[in-house]
Parts: structure tokens; C-alpha cells; sequence
């Protein structure tokens, strides 16, 4: 008697192909519905929930992949998987991946790691390159800023380095809340303590995504929060290159 095996599935909010800021090359972008954390200036609320995203399946994600394979290998891209939480998807953000090692595709993890345990080795083994956000070093202004712990994410990050699994940082500057010199220093003590560190990118606050807020009908929490000025970016940048880090 022949079992017949159920197709993976996962809920999907869009895609996009971009260049430069979602790993290396033109990407293939997979937003996933559903996220753990409420980031105060989280630029997609539109993908918090799940039940808004569309039931799709691993088969239906790699047919749009396909259509521009060409076009992303040559460019020296790959596929980024990131959300929402793509990790809060696990088995279907495995399957993604498997499936693109199949073929070749270079992959990307962007994540908060607030979710990191519930990546395999397996999955992991497939992943080429993990973005990994980090949103403030003072565990305080991280349950403040988003609503979680930090610690999952620093246990995440060793374990990424443990794997050897390459890691770009991410960064979001936020005045008031995540440019406090202190802080700073102490991630890049940490940061420089990894090494599978291979970039941090230091990403200015900006309120791209207050429309969506108002089209939701809630509030933006920073919608009165300055935008961080060119020096103070830099300044910022400047700490983590004096623990050895390039960034960006």
C-alpha cells in the first residue's frame, strides 16, 4: 500500500529580488509570515501574523525560484529567506533550503536568532550565509525595543560560530535607544570574540514602513523619533572597526 506524502508547506507574504542588503549579489527575497518579536521600529508589520500570509508550498516557492535561477547565479546571488521570522517556519524554511543546495543556490538566513533553537545542524548545514539582527547589547532596552530576550540570540550567535556558519550583523541605529556608546562597545567585544564575524552593517533608523502602520489603523510607536544623522552613523561604524570588525 502506498502512503502519499504531504507536500511542505509554509505561510509566504511576498517576494522580491534585491541587490546588496540581503546577502551577496541579486537575491531572491522570500518574506515569510509571522514574527515572535514587536520591534518598535519594525519597518513590516503587515508580516507579524501568520493567518495574512498565503498557504504555499515548497514546490510552488521553487517554481518562481526557477524562473530567475539565471539571472541571480549570474549576478552572484542566491536566495535569502527572511520575514517576519523565517525560523519560525523551520521545516519549511529546511525544505527551501535543502532544495537550493540541490540546485546550486548560495542561501541566506535573515533572523533576530530570538528563534535560533529551533534551527537543526541540517538546516544550518544548508544555510551559506545567516543575517543575523541584533538589535540592541543591553538586555534591558532589547525587551524595551522589541519584546523578547537577548539571550536566545547570543546563544544562537556562538553556536553559529561553533557550526562555522558566516554571519553578517545587523545593526539598526536608532537614536535614543540603540546608540548608547556603552552598549555598543560591549557588542563589538562580543562580536569580536566570533569568528565567523565576516561584516556588521550599521542600518540608519528610517520610518519607510509608517504607512503600513496607518493602513493597519495602529500606531507607529517611533514615528516621533529622529532619523540618525551621517556622523552619528559613522561614529557608530568607527566602534566596531576599533574592535577589528569591518563595518559598513
Amino acid at each position: 500500500m502506498s502512503t502519499t506524502v504531504e507536500p511542505v508547506t509554509g505561510r509566504v507574504h511576498s517576494w522580491d529580488l534585491s541587490t546588496g542588503v540581503d546577502g551577496p549579489g541579486t537575491r531572491f527575497v522570500l518574506f515569510l509570515s509571522g514574527c515572535p518579536l514587536r520591534c518598535l521600529y519594525c519597518a513590516n508589520p503587515d508580516t507579524w501574523h501568520m493567518r495574512d500570509g498565503k498557504q504555499t508550498t515548497v514546490d510552488e516557492v521553487m517554481t518562481e525560484i526557477e524562473k530567475y535561477r539565471p539571472f541571480i547565479t549570474t549576478a552572484g546571488g542566491g536566495v535569502t529567506l527572511t520575514g517576519g521570522e523565517a525560523l519560525l517556519q523551520p521545516a519549511f524554511t529546511a525544505e527551501i533550503f535543502r532544495r537550493c543546495k540541490e540546485r546550486g543556490l548560495h542561501t541566506a538566513l535573515d533572523t533576530s536568532g530570538f528563534l535560533g533553537a529551533r534551527a537543526t545542524d541540517e538546516l544550518l548545514a544548508d544555510t551559506d550565509l545567516v543575517l543575523l539582527d541584533i538589535k540592541s547589547f543591553d538586555v534591558r532596552t532589547y525587551r524595551k525595543l522589541t519584546g523578547g530576550d537577548l539571550a536566545p540570540t547570543l546563544n544562537f550567535a556562538t553556536r553559529l560560530d561553533r557550526l562555522g556558519v558566516p554571519v553578517w550583523i545587523r545593526y539598526v541605529l536608532v537614536p535614543g535607544w540603540t546608540d548608547d556608546p556603552a552598549a555598543v562597545d560591549s557588542l563589538g567585544a562580543f562580536l569580536a570574540g566570533l569568528g565567523n564575524v565576516d561584516r556588521v552593517d550599521v542600518l540608519p533608523f528610517h520610518k519607510l514602513g509608517a504607512h503600513k502602520y496607518d493602513a493597519l489603523g495602529i500606531p507607529f510607536p517611533l514615528r516621533d523619533t529622529p532619523t540618525p544623522d551621517p556622523e552619528l552613523t559613522e561614529q557608530v561604524r568607527e566602534q566596531f572597526r576599533e574592535h577589528g570588525l569591518r563595518a559598513l
